[in-house]
């Protein structure tokens, strides 16, 4: 239904519509964790505003609970003065969201379409991308940061940064993609007598590196007013562990704070507990920052899986955990 009514409709970038909506739908199930109900809202989300499709047409072929979301999802659309980006404007938009949104999935769909729009922003003119990139930056991103999507958060920061400061931004990321090639051995080092210690615990856990994002080094930097080289936790280690039925996750969290601890010398100034008293938008870690083997310090962020859901979907994650497969 969604091709046929997106049939003759193209993007800017010259490909067929309906390679929009498909898009949206993967980000809604694939990164944000939404099931069959949001997938079919996103595949038709922009149908009512932009095609004959009506939303009595939504209501009759898909049910009332569809038409809910596509109906949201439409006023939503009318709701934002675009050319107005100022940051106390945005707030009190994303407040406005909130409060009138009776159900937060149109929230998650409208971030999930703004990602796939600001990720093929390039075949926009460049009035449109500084508009589009200022809207992301002011309203999205704390969007998705208020809602727990974490890696979508930073992904829109980072896209909106790349348009508005494009030659920073290409610095910082070359510095970056740098840091990763210098690094990666160390980390690696790094990582063996934690996994060794993990691994006698009897723990199942996983363990990765990742780069900071290039708006969140930036930041650091024009806070401490230094340069690149100066900014020393831009890679970061996780651990997400299963947790065992019998000891409770925060205790599990601290037990592995101590066998890290045990290897390599804290920061206690940068110690972060957010398993204790959890961040409003109900992101849970422990993050601890060591000294490595080679004088750098290294911060290691400490997840069980459910935690680490969380992080990562945000919102959606707690519907996971209240049972609501429909979503």
């Amino acid at each position: 239904i969604a091709n046929e009514a997106h049939w003759n409709m193209r993007r800017k970038s010259g490909e067929p519509y309906i390679i929009h909506p498909i898009a949206v739908a993967k980000i809604v199930n694939q990164e944000i964790g939404l099931g069959a109900r949001s997938i079919t809202a996103a595949l038709l989300h922009d149908m009512v505003e932009d095609t004959d499709y009506t939303l009595d047409n939504v209501k009759r072929d898909f049910g009332a609970k569809i038409a809910t979301l596509i109906d949201g999802l439409t006023k939503i659309s009318g709701t934002y003065d675009k050319e107005a980006s100022s940051s106390l404007q945005a707030e009190n938009f994303r407040k406005m969201l909130l409060t009138l949104s009776d159900d937060m999935r149109v929230i998650l769909i409208k971030i999930a379409d703004r990602l796939h729009n600001m990720r093929t922003l390039d075949s926009m003119p460049e009035h449109k991308k500084m508009k589009i990139a200022g809207e992301t930056i002011f309203l999205y991103a704390p969007l998705a940061h208020r809602l727990g999507l974490f890696a979508i958060k930073s992904e829109l920061e980072d896209l909106s940064f790349k348009f508005r400061q494009p030659q920073i931004y290409e610095e910082i990321s070359s510095k970056l993609k740098l840091s990763e090639r210098k690094y990666y051995n160390l980390l690696n080092k790094f990582s063996l007598p934690i996994i060794d210690k993990l691994s006698k615990a009897g723990l199942k856990f996983d363990i990765s590196s990742r780069p900071k994002s290039v708006f969140s080094i930036w930041k650091k930097m024009q806070a401490k007013n230094v340069p690149f080289e100066e900014i020393y936790d831009v890679l970061a280690i996780r651990i997400v562990f299963d947790p065992a039925p019998d000891i409770s996750e925060k205790t599990q969290c601290w037990n592995i704070y101590s066998m890290i601890t045990d290897s390599y010398l804290p920061k206690p100034d940068r110690l972060r507990d957010w398993i204790s008293r959890p961040k409003p938008n109900g992101y849970e870690a422990l993050h601890v920052t060591v000294m490595g083997p080679e004088g750098n310090w290294i911060e290691v962020q400490i997840r069980s899986r459910r935690m680490d859901e969380i992080a990562e979907r945000g919102y959606a994650a707690h519907w996971k955990y209240k049972g609501d497969t429909a979503q």
